[in-house]
């Protein structure tokens, strides 16, 4: 379960439509850089344009230059209306030769002609099948043998069998084809600077999509760090710290994988389908139509392969959060195993999850090594198909030998996408099984949401009052039951009892940590309800028994990048709560860097820095939670003149067991299983006898339990 209290949900739960919505939920992001969105489609549109030409150069180069021939035909065979629709026709693709009724066409011209008409012609002996090849008439007095049979165009051209080239000295056949060498030289220069081309481009599209996908993200992993820190503590008590690791880190680089990777090469992959097709049509359609009879077989198993692939990534995606889950839970609790030599039973549970992941990435694994050989089979089918057919066609003389190579090359550019759909789909898969999660985190409205309006009381003292506050973190189950009680101004309260009455609740409470199921709390006249998040944080200061010190500096551990806390504030803190002496005996004194936790401080010394990390913000409601627990005497003392010297000036509420910290307070609450059994000050609650004096007694005897 993912979510707790804000609507339970099964990891991978959403169906195919909500993936149409996550895919506009992310337009929006990509919008934000449209400019270079665009550029980068530019690009992709000139790269997949100089991929497309590239086949059509080795048709040029083939049927123009390397199989340079010309056929004979003659139109006296033809009745005369016949013989005038002919060269009316076709008479622009003819030259004419010396005799009227003789007419010349090249191959390339040849293959413009509708097949069917080339057979008719080749039967009524219109159209020769022997190849020719054209020489001019300087070249070929020069060089031709004396005595071979040619024939003549019209402008003096001479026309020789092709077989007999051959036959030719290399000097006579190297100036008798040095049009053609050059001319395939010419295509070798424009294939090879369109390949710098390409490259050029595509380290410019590259360079591109990969900063924009990186700023995206930048800004979507911002956005759900800013949700996440917006939700009250109720959200985080149902989600594991893992798993929304894994939502800002992985979920959102696999994101950035389908922008990269999905986003701007499926329109690559689009230009070059339809570019393919219009190209396959226009060589030859029915050459084409025949490689077609695959595509409903090869769409059918993409669908089936889609429904397949998308469970399995989303059951592999939720096998990884609860990996994640279960070692940030494990190694930060490693000191508890250790102790209760507890490493064999964690193995054995992790073993379990561990299983699980396997699993979930085997049935994604057997449903890619099941796709990817069949696609490849279906990809070489109609290459065979191909050859079958269109290696006929090219010895039947209706499709030229260049014609047939470049289609082979853009029927396997054209199954090229289809086969790779796996691929992208698999980061389509991951990213889509990710964008649900990161969308479900950053649709969730925060369960203590910011009032609107919201104000803050004219004057503000510290006062704080609950009415008739009644609490459950299961609303079943409630911790606080009907409670009322007033800290006034300037004075300090103190509110005891034993584990589990409900202290720390009341804490989490009057921080609006939770709002309260029934009744009200009031600071300064003012529900809770009604201040903004940001002035109830700087009216009201929290002092927890568990300190926690980020990594960095003990002066950014106090001001915690607040810009209204300056230096100075910070020194006056410091001195304030007691820490002055123990960070001035450090190596860098305020500017020592602390590691994660803080372990080279004792817990004395964390607590008197949690005090200055609240002072510095200069709180009218200073609150302590457990403020002396599990320290040593000399500490507590230190602490103890600390707590004096803070409660001097501001409203203070002390959360405590051991009751020495509270003797001194103005008002003293005792708690006993979620409601005020007793209040006083000290002296008259010990003259009572009640619960107040057992739990003195105890205190004194030992530490409570």
């Amino acid at each position: 379960m993912v979510f707790g209290d804000y609507g339970y949900m099964q990891e991978g739960e959403l169906g195919k439509p909500y993936n149409l919505r996550l895919l506009r939920r992310l337009i929006p992001y990509a919008l934000v850089y449209k400019k270079r969105m665009a550029a980068g489609l530019l690009f992709t549109l000139l790269i997949t344009l100089f991929d497309l030409t590239a086949p059509y150069m080795s048709k040029i180069a083939i049927d123009r230059y390397i199989l340079s021939s010309w056929y004979r035909v003659d139109l006296t065979p033809l009745p005369d209306h016949r013989a005038q629709e002919v060269t009316r026709e076709y008479g622009d693709l003819f030259q004419k030769g010396q005799d009227p009724d003789i007419y010349f066409i090249s191959n390339v011209h040849l293959k413009k002609i509708d097949p069917v008409d080339v057979h008719r012609f080749r039967d009524q002996g219109v159209l020769t099948s022997q190849r020719l090849y054209p020489v001019d008439p300087q070249t070929a007095e020069a060089g031709l043998k004396p005595g071979w049979t040619t024939e003549e165009m019209a402008d003096g051209t001479r026309l020789i069998p092709f077989d007999r080239l051959n036959t030719l000295p290399k000097e006579t056949l190297m100036e008798i084809r040095g049009k053609d060498i050059r001319g395939v030289a010419l295509v070798a220069a424009v294939f090879f600077a369109l390949l710098l081309l390409s490259l050029v481009f595509g380290y410019m599209e590259h360079m591109v999509l990969e900063f924009t996908g990186q700023q995206i993200m930048r800004d979507i992993r911002m956005a759900l760090f800013q949700k996440m820190q917006s939700h009250g503590l109720r959200f985080f008590d149902h989600n594991p710290v893992g798993r929304l690791v894994t939502r800002l880190t992985n979920d959102v680089e696999n994101l950035n994988e389908m922008f990269k990777s999905v986003f701007i090469t499926l329109f690559k992959d689009l230009f070059i389908l339809v570019g393919a097709f219009v190209i396959i049509m226009y060589l030859n359609w029915r050459l084409a139509l025949v490689c077609f009879i695959l595509i409903p077989f090869i769409f059918a198993l993409t669908f089936l392969f889609s429904s397949m692939a998308r469970e399995a990534f989303r059951e592999l995606r939720s096998t990884v959060a609860k990996i994640n889950a279960f070692l940030q839970e494990r190694i930060s609790g490693i000191q508890v195993i250790q102790l209760f030599v507890r490493e064999k039973f964690q193995s054995g549970v992790f073993e379990s999850v561990n299983e699980e992941n396997y699993l979930a990435g085997m049935k994604q694994i057997r449903v890619f090594a099941l796709f990817m050989p069949v696609m490849e089979l279906f990809s070489s089918l109609a290459v065979a198909l191909l050859i079958w057919h269109g290696g006929g066609k090219v010895i039947q003389e209706t499709l030229s030998l260049g014609a047939l190579v470049a289609f082979i090359g853009y029927i396997q550019m054209f199954f090229k996408p289809i086969r790779d759909i796996s691929e992208k789909y698999n980061i389509m898969q991951l990213a889509m099984a990710s964008s649900e999660r990161i969308f479900e985190y950053m649709d969730l409205e925060p369960r203590i949401p910011e009032p609107k309006p919201s104000k803050v009381p004219a004057s503000i003292d510290g006062r704080l009052v609950f009415e008739g506050v009644t609490f459950g973190y299961d609303p079943d189950k409630p911790v606080l039951k009907d409670i009322s009680f007033e800290v006034r101004p300037a004075q300090t309260t103190a509110i005891v009892g034993a584990t589990g009455a409900g202290k720390t609740t009341v804490v989490n409470l009057a921080e609006r940590f939770y709002d309260p199921d029934q009744g009200a709390i009031l600071l300064d006249g003012m529900d809770l309800r009604q201040w903004p998040e940001k002035g109830l944080r700087q009216t009201v200061g929290l002092c927890l028994q568990d300190v926690f010190i980020f990594s960095g500096s003990i002066r950014e551990n106090i001001a915690l990048g607040r810009k209204h806390v300056d230096p100075e504030m910070v020194l006056q803190a410091a001195r304030t709560a007691n820490a002055y002496g123990f960070i001035e005996r450090l190596p860098r004194g305020f500017d020592t860097e602390m590691g994660e936790g803080g372990a080279s401080l004792s817990a004395g010394e964390r607590q008197l820095l949690s005090f200055a990390r609240a002072l510095a913000g200069n709180p009218r409601l200073l609150i302590l939670d457990e403020a002396t627990s599990n320290i040593d005497p000399e500490s507590e003392r230190l602490i103890q003149e600390a707590i004096s010297r803070m409660a001097q000036t501001r409203t203070t509420l002390i959360i405590a067991h051991r009751l020495s910290t509270v003797r001194n307070a103005h008002h003293i609450l005792v708690m006993h299983q979620g409601r005020i059994r007793e209040e006083g000050a000290h002296a008259a609650l010990m003259a009572r006898k009640g619960l107040y004096f057992r739990l003195n007694r105890q205190w004194e005897m030992g530490p409570p339990r």
